[in-house]
């Protein structure tokens, strides 16, 4: 790879990481912790979904859904510096992600634990005056629903085809599966397939209300960017922004699936393949993964 492969490698991963390999203490424990598979089959539809690019799609398509809740968004604008600094949000978004997916049953467990004891300090009383706490399992299931239903959209618009692998109700394993993330948190009432997850989400619509316009403006173009970063990330939100469930796509401020795509999906895919030929077939987590179950080598930093 070039030097200037390299360098843009190393960027997008502290990115996402908060560390320039990509492997800061959590993602080397995927490696070293524990034996044997976690929650989902290696090489399974979950692995393959957040294995894939299309996550950094999905990732902003369910910020925008998910705000469009007022007590999930007041326990973030409470509770989160995200405006001061979104990259260090990102990065604890991620590592759950990663850590539930490619960890050991041993890590993810404990993964999850430590997210139940951020969630139990996060509580208070939003604008309108309701109370709200990140341990209800009703503002859970709707975070978690919100975030299922970007992903699997972000993958089939953008991520590579799983149709051939999986078969073609593949989506259903997808959402019955990650069902089990959400279940370590305390959620219940989970949807167990596709049309489970479009008819939960649709029971939330008296529960919504707008997102504020400085909140979309903060999603569709966040500050700290480099201009090539600010380029890259403009294709992301613009698919974003047609990927987000029709549902909720009118409290969000965008056009969602509810309306023709147009090329802006496929723009976001063409960033994606020129991305996957930089970034390599595999991330740092799941190469920690695939390392621990002897599906690969070892990575770079435990060589």
């Amino acid at each position: 790879m070039t030097a200037l492969g390299e360098t843009v490698r190393a960027r997008f991963r502290a990115r996402v990481s908060g560390d320039p390999t990509g492997a800061p203490a959590w993602v080397r424990d995927i490696a070293l912790v524990g034996e044997g598979p976690g929650w989902f089959e290696p090489d399974g539809v979950v692995w393959r979904v957040h294995g894939d690019l299309a996550t950094l799609v999905g990732g902003v398509a369910a910020l925008m859904g998910q705000a469009a809740h007022p007590l999930a968004l007041a326990g973030v604008e409470g509770h989160s510096a995200y405006r001061e600094d979104p990259w260090k949000r990102l990065a604890g978004t991620a590592r759950w992600l990663v850590v539930s997916t490619f960890g050991s049953a041993e890590l993810a467990g404990r993964e999850a634990a430590r997210v139940r004891r951020i969630h139990a300090t996060v509580r208070g009383t939003a604008p309108d005056g309701r109370a709200y706490s990140a341990e209800d399992a009703v503002l859970q299931r709707w975070v978690h629903l919100a975030f299922t239903d970007a992903f699997l959209a972000a993958q089939r618009a953008v991520g590579q085809d799983l149709t051939a692998r999986f078969g073609r109700r593949w989506p259903d394993g997808y959402v019955a599966q990650w069902a089990r993330s959400a279940q370590a948190l305390g959620a219940g009432d989970l949807p167990g397939s596709e049309a489970e997850l479009v008819d939960a989400l649709a029971g939330y619509r008296p529960e919504l209300a707008p997102v504020p316009a400085e909140l979309r403006a903060f999603l569709a173009a966040p500050p700290g960017l480099g201009p090539a970063e600010r380029v890259f990330y403009r294709g992301l939100a613009g698919a974003a922004a047609h990927l987000v469930s029709p549902t909720v796509a009118p409290f969000a401020g965008v056009p969602g699936r509810s309306r023709p795509a147009g090329v802006r999906p496929v723009a976001a895919a063409l960033q994606l393949r020129a991305a996957r030929q930089v970034l390599g077939p595999y991330s740092p987590s799941e190469e920690a993964a695939r390392w621990r179950l002897g599906l690969g080598p070892a990575p770079a930093w435990a060589q």
